[in-house]
């Protein structure tokens, strides 16, 4: 479940979801809701509300990972004060290889480190380099201008747009800004908390060489021969999720004995 806008503000739709299948959330998507700040709105909450710390206590209890991806910094240390559980980030990057309030930052990869829990690196280009980012700003001001400039003339904003992207192609990314990502969290929080996001269903372009799923290879060779271990890669794979979801349905279990 991608933000947490879909439980409607209530404990029960959320175990009507965990009922349906659902096994993770992710706490907000690109705005807030009426209990948690997200990374891409202005924040009004300042991190979780009372409401929001219930909703991740009942998401432990019921079985249900905690995905902090799209979260605010605030929320994230909020959710990680309350959480018995480890967490995730399904699909961010590291703030410290590129500075983007969707990325994790340091401090926060220390505390994902103690609760044993998983960045998923994003493969989205401008989150993991400064070009794209750069050229998304500014095509996102050149519309503000065409929209004002030619106002009620949708047709000719949409000329201008065309003509805009082809005199300025988005800048491309290829597996190494991906791998300044992995290296970066390796560094901060360690091998046993990384693993891959790519996020192909929310970008409309992918790094080279990592156009689509079939490309996984080209990234595992890659780490391969930055040093990376076949143990490494396993872990990276799906190993250290699967050990989140362990965990997380571990707790559970507990909780479950002493909170009906």
């Amino acid at each position: 479940m991608e933000g947490g806008h879909s439980i409607g503000n209530s404990l029960a739709v959320l175990r009507q979801m965990y009922g349906l299948g659902a096994r993770y959330m992710t706490i907000t998507h690109s705005k807030n809701t009426e209990w948690a700040d997200s990374a891409t709105d202005t924040p009004i909450h300042g991190g979780l509300t009372p409401f929001g710390e219930e909703v991740i206590r009942e998401m432990n209890r019921l079985g249900m990972i905690v995905d902090l991806s799209h979260v605010s910094q605030e929320t994230m240390h909020d959710a990680l004060d309350v959480s018995e559980a480890p967490v995730i980030f399904s699909h961010s990057g590291a703030y410290g290889a590129k500075a983007h309030a969707r990325n994790v930052p340091d401090d926060v990869l220390k505390r994902l480190k103690e609760k044993d829990g998983v960045v998923m690196v994003i493969f989205l280009p401008g989150y993991l380099a400064d070009a794209p980012h750069e050229w998304y700003a500014k095509y996102k001001a050149q519309l503000a201008y065409l929209e004002t400039f030619y106002r009620g003339n949708p047709e000719r904003i949409e000329k201008e747009k065309v003509a805009w992207r082809k005199a300025n192609p988005k800048p491309k990314v290829t597996i190494e800004s991906v791998i300044a990502h992995v290296n970066y969290i390796r560094d901060v929080a360690g091998i046993e908390h990384i693993g891959i996001g790519s996020d192909y269903d929310g970008m409309g372009s992918a790094p080279i060489g990592l156009e689509d799923v079939s490309q996984y290879p080209n990234l595992f060779k890659a780490l391969l021969k930055e040093g990376y271990s076949e143990d490494d890669l396993k872990k990276i794979a799906g190993d250290n999720v699967l050990r989140v979801m362990e965990r997380v349905e571990a707790v559970s279990a507990s909780l479950r004995e002493t909170k009906k």
